[in-house]
């Protein structure tokens, strides 16, 4: 075979080899999707291909302005979403240093030598010619190393999955951030209810303190009606206290997930409370793939997939295509006059021959760390499963818990007005009417509880499912 010829088949040889790349090629894990959910009641699966996709915020079911101006200021100023989003900004540029990887390198280079030594007969005489002199040189060198194995082009898959795992990763912070703040706004305004409601209770105390003071100032009770009256009215009064701290305590929590401090936050009084939304009549089971930390864990088990491929290339030969050349000259003067031109082309090939079991421990790794993967994305799978289902399951109890609870204010007050009226007519007690008070003011406090925990087991619900229900329009 000539020169000419071999020289010819080893530069097609990275042409040919451009095809190959080793490791397995990519195949989504298998996960166990429900054909509907245990507790989901009136819903039913739609098909995957009918799969709605949200179109409008998710809290925008609560038709709240203040949530929904809160919300968007979370996702803008929280500072851990801001971590996030630097992560992701991480994983953008590591994708351009493994493209670099199979790029052209050109590198320039300069220098300057001194050389020395002795010359002449006699063996060694001292009366020897000495022999020195000074080199300078510039030079520039480009060097290609062929993916022959198809290493950058793996490493590049892995680097896309990880920037998809990422942007995952941000979503799902900026979700449960969003939620964390939802539940702690929503538990604010249940506060501001109950307040209201502690309001009205207490005036209905000093009502009945005033009625039980004229009953004992015409002597038909004893005094100790009348304590019992007062002691019932102060402890509303420190329940507010407590109720008011508590509030505060939520409010400075708000603060800092909307990355400022308490100092400079607060929400109005308001005894509003927004309704439970209406769980939609249908809703595919297979939404629940769209969750931003089961899309993390499907990417990240893509790109372990793509750095098996990685770690295989280790067994084979690289091959690196380099030219160089360059100006030499004894004087920096006439390197700029008169230089030497030097040049030099040619392929080299580099084979590991014993790496003591290096590689395959790296390869055994990266198959390890696959398996870990999939094992992660699933159980990520399963949790959301489980998730959702603890929200349907609470709001199908806590709905029809809300009826009876409702059915027992309704007694609670009739009894209430009975025991009243009978005090008055002087046939009973004040500790009767004490009791029927109390039981009034627990039932509609229990009312109210229930209504809030409604409110939470739905943004549970909104979050379980990757932010939101609401069907395309």
């Amino acid at each position: 075979m000539s020169l000419a010829r071999f020289r010819r088949i080893l530069l097609a040889l990275p042409l040919f080899a451009l095809g190959c790349t080793m490791g397995p090629d990519y195949s989504r894990p298998a996960v166990p999707l429900p054909a509907a959910y245990k507790h989901e009641g009136g819903w039913r699966s739609l098909p995957d291909a009918a799969q709605p996709q949200p179109n409008a915020p998710w809290w925008a079911v609560y038709s709240d302005p203040q949530l929904d101006r809160m919300m968007r200021l979370v996702a803008e100023s929280n500072q851990s979403v801001a971590q996030a989003q630097a992560r992701y900004r991480q994983a953008q540029a590591q994708l351009q240093v493994s493209r670099a990887d199979g790029q052209v390198q050109v590198e320039g280079s300069s220098g300057v030598q001194r050389s020395g030594g002795s010359g002449g007969g006699g063996g060694g005489r001292s009366g020897g010619s000495s022999i020195d002199g000074t080199r300078y040189e510039v030079g520039t060198t480009v060097s290609w190393m062929p993916d022959l194995w198809g290493r950058v082009r793996r490493q590049t898959e892995a680097d896309r999955a990880a920037i998809d795992s990422s942007a995952a990763d941000l979503a799902a912070i900026r979700l449960g951030i969003q939620a964390t703040a939802a539940q702690a706004y929503m538990r604010i305004r249940a506060i501001d209810r109950y307040m209201d409601l502690l309001n009205q209770t207490m005036e209905a105390y000093a009502r009945s303190l005033a009625l039980t003071r004229n009953q004992y100032a015409a002597g038909l009770v004893a005094r100790a009606d009348v304590i019992q009256s007062e002691t019932q009215l102060q402890s509303l009064r420190t329940q507010k206290s407590d109720l008011q701290r508590q509030r505060l305590l939520e409010e400075n929590a708000i603060a800092v997930l909307l990355g400022g401090p308490p100092a400079g936050f607060g929400l109005e009084l308001t005894a509003e409370l927004p309704p439970p939304p209406p769980v939609p009549a249908q809703l595919p089971a297979s939404l629940l793939a769209r969750r931003p930390d089961v899309v993390a864990a499907e990417r990240q088990v893509a790109a372990a997939n793509a750095r098996i491929g990685v770690a295989e290339t280790a067994w084979y030969p690289d091959i690196t295509l380099s030219a160089q050349a360059g100006l030499q000259e004894g004087r920096f003067t006439d390197l700029l006059n008169a230089p030497q031109f030097f040049w030099s082309l040619g392929p080299a090939l580099a084979l590991t021959l014993f790496d003591g079991g290096r590689r395959s421990a790296v390869l055994e790794q990266t198959r390890a760390q696959y398996d870990e993967q999939v094992a992660a994305y699933r159980e990520t799978f399963l949790t959301g499963m489980r998730e959702v289902e603890d929200a349907l399951a609470s709001l199908q109890t806590l709905a029809e818990k809300a009826v009876q609870q409702q059915r027992l204010v309704e007694l609670a007050e009739e009894n209430e007005r009975v025991v009243t009226n009978r005090y008055r007519a002087g046939l009973v007690t004040f500790l009767e009417v004490s009791v029927a008070q109390n039981l009034t003011f627990t039932s509609r406090r229990t009312a109210l509880e229930i209504r809030a925990d409604r409110l939470a087991a739905s943004i549970q619900l909104v979050t379980a499912l990757g932010g939101g229900w609401q069907p395309e329009q």
